[in-house]
């Protein structure tokens, strides 16, 4: 018999899957937003919905090679925290207190969100070059761990 994964091995396994249909050409990043070991949501990198994918039309970051970490307003794409935040709000379900699991440490942006959101705590598989988020979750007193 194979081992039984403990809950936070299961919820970023269950994270890796969901980045599997990011459209980013960089990167493919999955977030899973989990209280009291139930999935409230999910979310993935990529284009708002209708729009045309990176992978169509090319990305500009690219192009222009932007360095990992800086000028993310170029960016076409949500990232996966935003969309599993977003969801959570068009569906109506409470994320307060709520764990996120998620394969790439969050940048800035997305740390303010997550602060505002009421994210108790959040466990990550890969970091991120992105010191000021790591000085906002410090000073919000969110808890941020790595799966070993």
């Amino acid at each position: 018999m194979r081992a039984r994964p403990d809950w936070d091995h299961y919820f970023m396994q269950i994270a890796t899957v969901v980045g599997t249909r990011s459209t980013c050409m960089r990167r493919q990043v999955g977030a899973l937003l989990v209280l009291n070991k139930r999935i409230l949501t999910t979310g993935y990198n990529g284009t708002p919905s209708g729009l045309s994918h990176c992978r169509e039309v090319g990305c500009l970051r690219e192009q222009l090679q932007v360095p990992s970490g800086e000028r993310h307003e170029l960016c076409r794409g949500l990232h996966a925290e935003q969309n599993a935040i977003i969801q959570a709000a068009i569906h109506g379900v409470a994320i307060k207190d709520a764990v996120l699991y998620c394969t790439h440490y969050p940048c800035a942006v997305c740390a303010k969100m997550l602060v505002n959101a009421g994210i108790s705590s959040i466990i990550l598989d890969t970091n991120y070059p992105d010191d000021l988020a790591k000085e906002i979750f410090a000073e919000a007193g969110i808890k941020v761990g790595f799966i070993v």
